[in-house]
């Protein structure tokens, strides 16, 4: 029982894509394809033909013809089954079911071809799995990307700087009649201040969510001493490099996802101290119940905005009774955070850098207790003779936690129109171009901790997963706080802001 090749072909015969799963010459696969429309005879329903060596079976997709080639010993029932998976597969990447749309995505659907088989043989796979397996996201991309791109937002930041010391030193010069020289340029030890070379390095930027600013205008003035243009050309010349690199940068003004945009949105009002509680929730759920992974990645970040708060001590209050596995900073006193909950530096005498977010705690937790989940989502699609009823179920696991912009994203059958929503609480959106439907709700706490949805619309059960979940929370998952802020030297209170943001990573259903 095995599967010689997969073929996509139209009415004349004409092979569009090919691929062969065990080793064939190319003048054999290109003697049967062309073979196919000759053995078709008019007028039989048959979606199968044989030959003394071959079984050709094959299924009408539109002007095209959807077509397996197997040897004779091979099982008809499974071979059917095998072929309507790849005919599921094909629309999810051709829309229109053109030739072109087939060369154009060639490589995409041999990919998922090598999905369903492997050496000829069929996989125990579905059509959400193989969506999820060609997609190859991969985790350190995001990370360079996220890199990448705060490289970029750090240089524009520091010429929006730089520019406006360089508008301070000339408003001085006119007022005292002398030039300004170009000394003190961009990159300079005159631009270095002591805080960069404090004990304590900034957090990696692969830790922070990009915010953009934009390049800063020319500073206004009659003066010629001076122009800003080379060191804007030196940023234009930077995001070149990271262009020339394959990184994909993004201007200022484009737009990124909610969840992204409101976990690096910096606090509008900052004081003296300024602490940031960041948590990411990463969470594969199975659609029949049951836990595969669940991690919390969390770090507090302290940032110094006035000079005479440098040396100071965080007081934290740890409620977690999870186990969660924390990690001080090496320079932070790792001895008195265990016993007192205190975070403060193990020199005491040296100041925190300034206007920098230094991280300074992080931890991680990891489980396959499906009780800790922060949001348990239970899908039901049950097969009618028009389709598939819906049902799909929100529960919230911990009603300590108060959930913000909660999205559930619902993939759906291409081709089949919008689905006839019934029962829902909340809103929901339906976006024809991704084929998804978009289940909205604003705050889910312990007064609304369920809630559900129910739609129809033709397809599988299989079409309906994986679910995607984002949401935001102002409260930490692992139940950690910051309480007073002090300085070392008299245990004076600190006047703090601080912010606490748990957003999801990645939070499906599969």
């Amino acid at each position: 029982m095995v599967l010689l090749a997969a073929a996509v072909c139209n009415k004349s015969g004409k092979a569009l894509i090919s691929r062969q799963f065990v080793e064939m010459t190319r003048s054999r696969i290109e003697g049967l394809l062309a073979a196919f429309p000759k053995l078709m005879s008019s007028g039989k329903q048959h979606t199968f033909v044989e030959t003394e060596s071959v079984r050709y079976v094959y299924q009408p997709l539109e002007k095209l013809y959807v077509l397996l080639i197997t040897t004779k010993a091979s099982n008809i029932l499974e071979d059917l089954e095998t072929l309507r998976l790849f005919a599921r597969v094909i629309p999810e990447y051709c829309r229109n079911l053109e030739e072109a749309d087939i060369g154009d995505q060639a490589f995409s659907l041999i990919f998922a071809f090598d999905e369903i088989v492997a050496l000829g043989y069929r996989e125990n796979v579905n059509l959400a799995q193989i969506r999820t397996f060609t997609e190859m996201d991969s985790h350190e991309e995001k990370v360079a990307i996220s890199v990448r791109e705060t490289q970029e937002r750090e240089a524009k930041e520091a010429m929006k700087k730089r520019a406006k010391e360089l508008q301070q030193e000339r408003k001085e010069a006119g007022r005292s009649g002398k030039g300004i020289g170009y000394a003190g340029g961009f990159g300079s030890s005159s631009y270095s201040s002591s805080s960069s070379r404090d004990i304590i390095e900034p957090t990696p930027s692969a830790e922070t969510k990009p915010s953009y600013t934009s390049v800063p205008s020319k500073p206004s003035g009659t003066g010629k001493a001076l122009k800003l243009g080379s060191k804007k050309k030196d940023v234009d010349t930077f995001v070149g490099q990271l262009e020339s690199e394959g990184q994909k940068v993004v201007s200022s003004n484009t737009s990124v996802s909610s969840t992204v945009a409101k976990a690096s949105t910096p606090a509008i009002d900052q004081d003296g101290v300024h602490i940031v509680m960041e948590e990411k929730v990463s969470l594969t759920a199975g659609r029949d119940g049951g836990l595969q992974s669940m991690e919390i990645l969390g770090m507090v970040k302290v940032k110094v905005n006035d000079e005479q708060y440098g040396r100071i001590k965080v007081l934290m209050i740890n409620n977690d009774k999870k186990g969660t596995q924390l990690q001080t900073h090496p320079n932070v006193d790792k001895k008195r955070f265990n016993t007192t909950s205190n975070i403060q530096l193990k020199n005491p005498e040296k100041p925190f850098p300034l206007h920098q977010d230094v991280g300074v705690l992080k931890w991680r937790y990891t489980t396959q207790d499906e009780s800790n989940m922060p949001l348990s989502i239970n899908c039901w699609p049950n097969e009618t003779g028009n389709g598939c009823d819906v049902n799909i179920e929100y529960v919230l696991e911990q009603p300590q936690l108060e959930l913000n912009d909660v999205t559930i994203n619902i993939p759906l059958p291409t081709s089949v129109g919008a689905p006839v929503v019934g029962d829902c609480d909340g809103e929901y959106n339906y976006d024809s171009r991704k084929s998804m439907l978009v289940w909205s709700l604003p705050v889910i706490d312990a007064s609304n901790k369920s809630g559900s949805l129910e739609f129809s619309i033709a397809g599988h059960p299989d079409d309906f997963f994986p679910v995607h979940v984002n949401f935001m929370s102002k409260k930490s998952y692992c139940d950690l706080q910051i309480s007073d802020v002090r300085l070392i030297d008299g245990e004076q209170p600190v006047k703090y802001s601080s912010e606490v943001m748990c957003y999801t990573d990645k939070y499906e259903i599969v």
